[in-house]
């Protein structure tokens, strides 16, 4: 399993595309994987014949395991590899009967000094694991600690769960005993569409925001007129001269980015009791996909590039989205997220922050109305763009002050947008 990111350190086996005695050359995609940001093609590393293949389907793989074994170029794998495969099977086998014989029995031992991070307790919220069988499970993590894909291997062998009350997330102080609400389903009518992997993914991921942060929205009204009118006169230019389309998308990174300068503490990550300032500034675009689901490329180093250098960054990921050609580095490390509403014909939002950011900004429609302004003459009515901006924050560390400070910032510099372009 190769590596595929600073953070990731294990995939999901999606598909394989070739089978055991299937000659395959260097670099041809062999199998599909997922992580829980992207999927990837992973390709031979030689040509040769495949002998071998030691995960299936919907298997969780940590990163740097063995996949599958090739003959290269005819040659036969060597006897003694051949025996130590047998061996770790026999050996596989004989783990997972005595982990049978062991659970069926009911003789586990505990470990309650266990640290189980919140998407361990996520999975056994979701699986009605007991917080005594969830440290009942061996962990193959750093200092024995509990991976995704231990709690994965022990469901499937799981028989006799040990009763006892469910785990709860100790951030939460009190249980609802409200009832969950029936559903009604009319047989013949009414259709089952099951979530697929990445819905699932997106699902847990905005209710663990939501239970982790206290969401705060502020919103504030801008006038872009005269941004619109600049794009408009220069869209032609901008695209002929510099073979890239000119969206707002490009001027919206920018304005964030420059208010990140100016207000730092609003470019960072609580761990714990700390709170982890980032001195990059990556720009997180929430981006829709064909199929409806979401993904966020992320434009890294936002603050150091141009309007020119933004445009190119904002106009390949947002193609790479499309087409599911997205890097899994191109998906990680952002320190901040927006969210263009106004997309969809949305007048503003109320956006869940992308964990672990501690806020999330939301660009409403651009619509013209007429507006009270301020001129030489006095008041006036003038038709203008107007258009809404939704900051959501973790009130935890982001207080009132810093938030409508820091909003208002981006608000200025799309009212007062200047560039300096020739064309």
């Amino acid at each position: 399993m190769p590596k595929m990111g600073e953070s990731i350190s294990e995939a999901t086996i999606i598909s394989w595309l070739k089978n055991v005695g299937d000659f395959v050359e260097a670099e041809e995609t062999i199998l599909e994987v997922a992580t829980d940001k992207v999927d990837s093609d992973v390709p031979a590393p030689v040509s040769g014949i495949i002998t071998e293949i030691r995960f299936q389907k919907d298997d969780v793989v940590e990163v740097g395991t063995v996949l599958a074994l090739i003959d290269s170029d005819g040659i036969q794998v060597a006897s003694s590899k051949k025996q130590d495969v047998f061996v770790e099977k026999n050996d596989m086998q004989s783990t997972s009967q005595n982990l049978q014989l062991t659970t069926d029995n009911r003789k586990l031992t505990t470990n309650p000094n266990a640290f189980i991070s919140p998407l361990i307790i996520s999975i056994a919220q979701k699986e009605n694991l007991s917080i005594e069988e969830l440290q009942t499970i061996p962990g193959s993590g750093a200092e024995g600690r509990l991976q995704k894909s231990d709690v994965f291997n022990y469901l499937k062998n799981r028989k006799y769960p040990i009763q006892s009350k469910p785990i709860t997330d100790n951030r939460q102080s009190t249980t609802s005993s409200y009832p969950k609400p029936k559903i009604n389903f009319v047989e013949g009518k009414d259709r089952i569409v099951e979530m697929d992997r990445m819905r699932k993914i997106i699902a847990d991921h905005m209710v663990y925001s939501k239970q982790t942060s206290p969401h705060v929205t502020s919103y504030i009204e801008v006038d872009v007129t005269n941004l619109v009118n600049w794009r408009n006169e220069n869209k032609d230019k901008f695209q002929e001269k510099y073979s890239e389309k000119l969206t707002f998308t490009p001027v919206f990174v920018q304005a964030v980015a420059k208010a990140i300068i100016d207000f730092p503490m609003i470019n960072v990550s609580v761990d714990e009791k700390n709170i982890i300032v980032h001195s990059d500034i990556n720009i997180g675009m929430a981006t829709a996909l064909p199929s409806g689901n979401l993904i966020v490329p992320v434009v890294k180093n936002a603050n150091d590039k141009d309007l020119v250098a933004l445009a190119k960054d904002v106009n390949h990921l947002a193609d790479s989205s499309r087409n599911n050609k997205l890097k899994p580095e191109e998906i990680q490390g952002s320190t901040f997220t927006i969210s263009n509403v106004g997309t969809f014909g949305s007048m503003m939002g109320t956006p869940i922050i992308n964990q672990p950011e501690v806020a999330i900004l939301a660009f409403g429609i651009i619509k013209k109305r007429p507006e009270v302004i301020t001129t030489s003459k006095g008041d006036e009515i003038a038709i203008r763009s107007m258009m809404y901006l939704s900051l959501s924050f973790d009130h935890r560390v982001v207080d009132g002050f810093l938030g409508g400070s820091f909003l208002r910032q981006v608000g200025d510099y799309l009212e007062q947008f200047d560039v300096n372009l020739e064309f």
